[in-house]
């Protein structure tokens, strides 16, 4: 199982660093964060580089500390947490990523939620230095319920400001 564990964490991680590093410097065929902000306001994330600046940063640090196994129930929170706004902002666009759905983000926030509760297993930084020793059910549901809580937040604020932009426009 600490195998299994080790290969899940190391592609969930480096996959959303990727992801990430997309959004924050324009790497891996990117748009960086000029070229990712105007989608973000287009969803309601406004103002969208500051935004596209937080959510990189925040998939960054989700992602290294699943890749290490440190800290490994509040990384894999932070993933859940920002692929619940990922996948809000397409669900109208179905589930399949072909047409623009969530699919993507809800399999990378699925894959992050089953490590809230199954802890990173034996190859990691947590088991390391005794970071471990957690009821792993506990650590679960409390890190699904903090993630869904501030989701549920930036979800709230996109649909109030959906359709507005912060580039101030000519009269």
């Amino acid at each position: 199982m600490d195998i299994g564990l080790l290969i899940l964490r190391l592609l969930l991680g480096t996959l959303i660093a990727g992801h990430a590093l997309q959004k924050l410097t324009g790497a891996f065929g990117g748009l960086g964060p000029d070229g990712t902000a105007p989608i973000f306001e287009k969803w309601g994330l406004v103002p969208g580089k500051p935004l596209v600046v937080l959510a990189a940063l925040l998939e960054l640090l989700g992602a290294l500390l699943v890749v290490f196994g440190l800290a490994t129930p509040l990384g894999a929170a932070i993933l859940v947490g920002v692929m619940a706004v990922a996948a809000s902002v397409n669900v109208a666009n179905g589930l399949w990523a072909q047409g623009g759905g969530y699919e993507l983000a809800l399999a990378y926030g699925g894959t992050a939620a089953a490590l809230c509760f199954t802890g990173p297993g034996g190859f990691s930084l947590d088991r390391l230095i005794g970071l471990d020793g957690y009821d792993s059910t506990t650590a679960g549901v409390v890190a699904v319920i903090v993630a869904a809580v501030a989701a549920a937040a930036f979800i709230g604020y996109a649909s109030r400001h959906k359709g507005r932009s912060s580039v101030a426009t000519e009269a």
